[in-house]
This record gives C-alpha cells, sequence and structure tokens, in this order.
C-alpha cells in the first residue's frame, strides 16, 4: 500500500489593507499592519498611564487631561471649552459636562468671557495648580520612560508626523462615516 503524499495547502490570499506604495514592501502589507498594531498598542499603553495620573491625583483619566490642557492653554486670561474641546478632539458639550465636574472639585475655575458674556473663560485653581505640581515628580519620571527611545531630532520628527497624522485621521474618520455609514455588515445577507 502506497503511502498517502502530504499536500500543502494553497497559500492563503490576504487583501491589502493598504495600496499606498510607500506603505507597502512589494505587494506585502505586513509592515504597515505591524506599525499599526504597534500605535494601537502605544496608544492603549499611553491612555493606562493617563489614568494613572489621573487617578494619583483622584481624577478619571480624562479630567485629569482636561485639567491638564487647560493649565497649558490658559494663558493670563482663561480659555474657552470650545479651545480646549478642538485642542483634545471632543465635543463642547463633552467638555462642559467633565469641566463641571472639575469645577464642583474646585481644580478650575469660571468666569464670562468679557468679548463674549454667552461663553466662559476656564482657569485652573490654586488646589488643581497644587494638585498637578503634587504629580509632576512622577510624571516626569513615567514620561521619561514611555519617550525614552527618543533623541532631539526623532522628538522632531515626531511632533511633526503625530499632527500630520491628527490631520489624516480626521479625514479618515470622515471618509469612514461616509463609505461605512456605521451599518455593520452582515455574514447573513
Amino acid at each position: 500500500m502506497a503511502k498517502p503524499v502530504d499536500v500543502l495547502p494553497a497559500p492563503k490570499v490576504v487583501p491589502l489593507t493598504v495600496t499606498k506604495d510607500e506603505l507597502l514592501e512589494g505587494q506585502d502589507d505586513s509592515a504597515f499592519r505591524e506599525m499599526v498594531h504597534n500605535l494601537l498598542a502605544f496608544a492603549a499603553r499611553l491612555e493606562h498611564v493617563r489614568s494613572r495620573f489621573g487617578a494619583h491625583i483622584g481624577l478619571t483619566g480624562i479630567r485629569y487631561t482636561i485639567l491638564i490642557t487647560i493649565r497649558h492653554l490658559e494663558n493670563n486670561s482663561g480659555v474657552g471649552v470650545k479651545t480646549v474641546a478642538g485642542h483634545l478632539s471632543l465635543s463642547g458639550a463633552f467638555v462642559t459636562i467633565e469641566t463641571s465636574g472639575l469645577l464642583k472639585l474646585g481644580l478650575i475655575e469660571k468666569r464670562p468671557n468679557p468679548i463674549d458674556r454667552r461663553r466662559v473663560l476656564l482657569t485652573v485653581s490654586t488646589r488643581g495648580r497644587q494638585l498637578l505640581s503634587e504629580l509632576s515628580p512622577v510624571q516626569q519620571e513615567i514620561n521619561d520612560v514611555l519617550f525614552s527611545p527618543l533623541d532631539r531630532k526623532s522628538f522632531k520628527a515626531l511632533c511633526r508626523m503625530s499632527f500630520q497624522l491628527r490631520e489624516s485621521a480626521e479625514k479618515a474618520v470622515g471618509l469612514s462615516n461616509y463609505l461605512i455609514a456605521g451599518q455593520p455588515r452582515g455574514r447573513n445577507e
């Protein structure tokens, strides 16, 4: 009786996830997919660290982010909700809800905008500044490790690329909303 011959299955054809030549190696998008997965893993770790920063001072991650953003953008007169929302790519309504919580905790102050009385200006309170100052040494140590692979040149390149990717991501979200229209495709159509 003859032994059966092992037959290797035909290689599986995997559709490309990109077509732009700069993102392909030949007709292979493996490096692109690896890069996306590395970015997703980094984003998840960044989100985790942000949540830990917030928890360290008694806040959720998003409230910590809004608080530190207000401190970063407030200059001498304060910063508007719309500016904070735009900076973080969040809705104004969401930022309004979260800043109400920060206001109740005494971490920010708000006052009417003297130019447009319908709007408010936000500033970090003395208590908010104190909490952020207490967090600072831990934050510095963690951020130094988080971004340890960067030298000055790669940091500047990453700053430029992250801005460009943020802009292209906004366009991609709009395109995905148009092409996919929020409707999941079922297997049993």
